[in-house]
């Protein structure tokens, strides 16, 4: 393991820890331009990483949900300090703090701390995948036949046109279930489900779990297959991706 990626996951360890002195709180919601949430703990956990990062690497550049930089790509830190908002104000444990480091807008480590759940993903590009200290691995089931998808949102596939192709995943799926945002990623990386759709992402959601989820043996394409997507993103266990993309496809 690299000091850098040490460095990133003691970072996202920590801030993920403050989350939690608010999580379930009933802490003060705010409405983003986009509609939507923002508390205190995504601005907080954000400064903190920050922080760390300006002390520990100087100079570096830094892209985050709250407080903004260059969205261009290059090399820098990425960070989504709470990726599932609207699971941590509704009280429910899925919400993960992430973060990566980029090198020409490609990720080049990942780390996915689930403060509330205890467990944090990290991989480094050829080192493989880890879930707490453990090799991280993704599922062996080679068709979508009796598979397990997860999906960020339902209006997320309708406003992209997107649904008609989830319901064909859906008819052969054995479940179809909204572990979303990045859990439902992390779900894919340890093998617990097939794939992972998310029709609306930004860099900051994606960045750290696709190096995860590649590194535990997955494929992480936009809807045409194309590789490091940055708005709609489909991870799976790369024996189903062909089929699921098919299904978009149709």
């Amino acid at each position: 393991m690299s000091p850098r990626l040490e460095f990133a996951m003691d970072a996202a360890w920590r801030a993920g820890r403050f989350t939690l002195g608010l999580f379930g709180t009933g802490a003060p919601i705010q409405l983003k331009p986009d509609q939507t949430p923002v508390t205190e703990a995504d601005r907080g956990a954000e400064r903190l990483i920050r922080e760390a990062i300006r002390r520990a690497y100087p100079g570096e550049a830094i892209y985050g949900e709250e407080e903004g930089g260059d969205p261009a790509g290059g090399t820098r830190w990425v960070i989504d300090p709470i990726d599932g908002t609207k699971s941590f104000v509704c009280g429910v444990p899925l919400y993960a703090t992430l973060l990566s480091f980029e090198e020409a807008g490609v990720p080049i480590l990942g780390v996915a701390c689930f403060p509330a759940l205890g467990e944090i993903l990290y991989a480094e590009r050829g080192g493989g995948a880890f879930w707490n200290g453990r090799p991280a691995r993704v599922s062996e089931r080679g068709s979508l036949d009796g598979a397990v998808v997860s999906v960020g949102s339902h209006k997320g596939l309708v406003r992209t046109g997107r649904l008609d192709g989830f319901l064909r995943v859906a008819e052969r799926a054995m479940a179809t279930r909204t572990w979303c945002d990045a859990f439902g990623h992390a779900l894919v990386a340890t093998g617990r489900v097939e794939a992972m759709v998310d029709p609306i992402v930004e860099r900051y959601d994606v960045s750290s779990v696709q190096v995860i989820v590649e590194e535990a043996g997955g494929r992480f394409t936009d809807f045409a297959g194309a590789p490091n997507p940055s708005a709609e993103a489909i991870a799976s266990n790369g024996l189903v991706h062909d089929e699921l993309i098919g299904a978009f496809r149709s």
